[in-house]
This record gives C-alpha cells, structure tokens and sequence, in this order.
C-alpha cells in the first residue's frame, strides 16, 4: 500500500513538473516573438514561417500584403489611421511615434494577442503593415482580413 501512495506522489509530481515546464515555454515563446517587433533598418519584422502573420515588406507571397496608399500628409494619415483603430474591436494602441504605430488585437473567445504594426517611412507616401499571432500556428486568417478592414476604412476615409 505505501508503494502505491509513494508511486501515487511521484507520478504527480512528474506531471506538475511536466505542466509548469509547458506553460513557461509557453509564456518565454510570447515573450520572445512579442520582443521582435518595431523598426529595424527602416523595415518591419519578416513573417515567421508560420502563416499566422501578414507583412507589406520584404514577405514572401503566402505572408504578403499591400501596403496602404495615402494622399494626404503624413501627420493627417497617421491621426486618421489611430482613429480607425479605436473602432476595431478589442485593440488597443500601446506605442506610437511620428513614424510607427504598435496596436494589440485580442481575439474574442480565447483572448489570444495579434500584435499589429504600422509604420510611415520618411520617403514614401505609404503605410506599411505588420500583423501576426504571437502564440500558434494558424490563425484562419484573422490578421489578413484585420489589415484588409483597415485598408477599407481608410480607403472610404479618402485619405
């Protein structure tokens, strides 16, 4: 009997250790592809090779998406775009400069993160776009039809 109860003891120690083990890797995984994000050389950050992730430069054709034309000044394209987003639903905008935009986008019933990004080169009339999953593989589209929305809405904003 007291080998059972010690077996018993054991195995749920293993799982807990197992478990924790999982949700740390997890959480670092987040961390880690939440910390790539922003400007480098004057680009967003290439998709992984997931297809949970969209981006308007230097993407292959399964991650590319258009950038979004403006043909007012910088500084009016980039109010009007923060005012879109305040009407997408569950995002939120927690970085902005003069040149970029950083939004998250949770997802309805599991309230998984998109980091959506978006950034306004100096020499092009234009705005470049990054969104992606932080976490899983697929994302059923969810990023691409969120960037294709927003083009819309501006689009109709005639910016």
């Amino acid at each position: 009997m007291s080998r059972l109860i010690a077996f018993s003891q054991r195995l749920q120690s293993i799982t807990f250790v197992v478990l924790l083990t999982l949700t740390i890797s997890l959480i670092l995984t987040g961390v880690t592809w939440a910390s790539g994000l922003g400007i480098q050389s004057g680009h967003l950050t290439p998709c992984p090779a997931s297809p949970n992730c969209v981006v308007s430069q230097d993407a292959d054709a399964k991650h590319a998406a258009d950038p979004i034309p403006y043909h007012v000044d910088r500084d009016t394209a980039r109010e009007t775009l923060l005012k879109v987003l305040t009407v997408v639903p569950r995002t939120e905008v927690i970085e902005q400069t003069d040149n970029y935009i950083h939004a998250l986008s949770k997802s309805r019933i599991f309230k998984f993160i998109d980091d959506v990004e978006f950034y306004f080169p100096s020499d092009e009339s234009v705005i470049h776009l990054r969104s992606a999953s932080r976490v899983g593989d697929s994302d059923l589209g969810v990023n691409r039809r969120r960037v294709e929305q927003i083009r819309l809405a501006l689009r109709d904003l005639n910016i």
